[in-house]
């Protein structure tokens, strides 16, 4: 979701990291196409190449669909790979770096920790080579640091603890469980920020990593509010629920196949629009 999003609005994203995810548009709005093709592809279900992907990109670039590809030029892209991440293999996270790289983006890889399919942390969660709930996992590393240094250039030491304000806030207004939202998001403030201008980083969660799956773990154990509190940031953590009908998204994912409709990947998609709105109140 990180990556459709900074693709989709590249003009206003400087940069994008994932975990454990793939290039933007993989699953060609297919659902099977998410399940096979882009998670553990077999030879009679390959990867969508990233030329192919370009080509597309460029295409609902020129209908104004997603943001002029040119911005994603020298943009920097975070990307983690597990090695012992069994849910996504690395072969798709190699997918998502070709088509940075085939746009130009300034994208480098971390592929050598033996985490499983969750967001690696200094010392919370779970032991690292798991794929548990919450997925949060003590890997000595701290990613949340490490993508925030590469999105945001050099960066002053993080707080010991969360000094800031975990706040929550009303999500219904922006599409509520019509397009698989929660009611609740949830917005990290740090103290600077409550009365100076600072930067904003969008968390979204994984899928079952929701507050309705987790509780705070995510929120709390993920490792970016230490970090905000120092270097003006503000943390967005917007939250994703399960539904079964009429949207299929029974594990609480973001839509990155298509579930809430056909225009899923670009500007014009349900729960883009409605994170770009929360990023619009945020600014008011």
């Amino acid at each position: 979701m990180a990556i459709q999003f900074h693709v989709a609005h590249s003009a206003t994203v400087s940069g994008a990291a994932a975990i454990g995810g793939g290039p933007y548009y993989c699953a060609q709005g297919s659902v099977w196409s998410a399940y096979w093709n882009c998670m553990q592809p077999k030879p009679w279900a390959p990867l969508p190449q990233a030329a192919f992907l370009k080509t597309q990109s460029e295409t609902l670039a020129l209908a104004k669909k997603i943001d002029a590809l040119k911005n994603l030029a020298g943009a920097p892209v975070w990307l983690f790979s597990g090695t012992r991440d069994r849910t996504v293999a690395r072969e798709v996270v190699d997918a998502a770096r070709a088509y940075y790289q085939a746009v130009g983006a300034r994208a480098v890889m971390v592929a050598d920790k033996p985490a499983g399919h969750a967001m690696p942390t200094h010392d919370a969660g779970r032991a690292c080579e798991t794929s548990e709930s919450p997925f949060v996992n003590d890997c000595g590393y701290d990613a949340a640091g490490e993508l925030l240094k590469h999105l945001l250039g050099t960066l002053k030491p993080p707080s010991r603890s969360a000094e800031g304000r975990l706040l929550e806030f009303d999500q219904r207004p922006y599409g509520g469980a019509e397009i698989a939202l929660g009611d609740i998001g949830y917005v990290y403030v740090p103290r600077h920020c409550e009365t100076s201008t600072c930067r904003v980083h969008v968390a979204f969660h994984g899928c079952r990593q929701g507050a309705a799956e987790v509780g705070m773990r995510y929120v709390s154990e993920a490792g970016y509010n230490r970090w905000a509190d120092t270097n003006a940031l503000v943390v967005l953590y917007p939250q994703a629920i399960a539904r079964w009908w009429p949207l299929f998204n029974p594990r609480g994912c973001w839509d990155w196949w298509g579930y809430t409709g056909a225009a899923y990947a670009t500007r014009d998609g349900a729960q883009i629009r409605a994170v770009r709105a929360m990023l619009a109140s945020l600014a008011q």
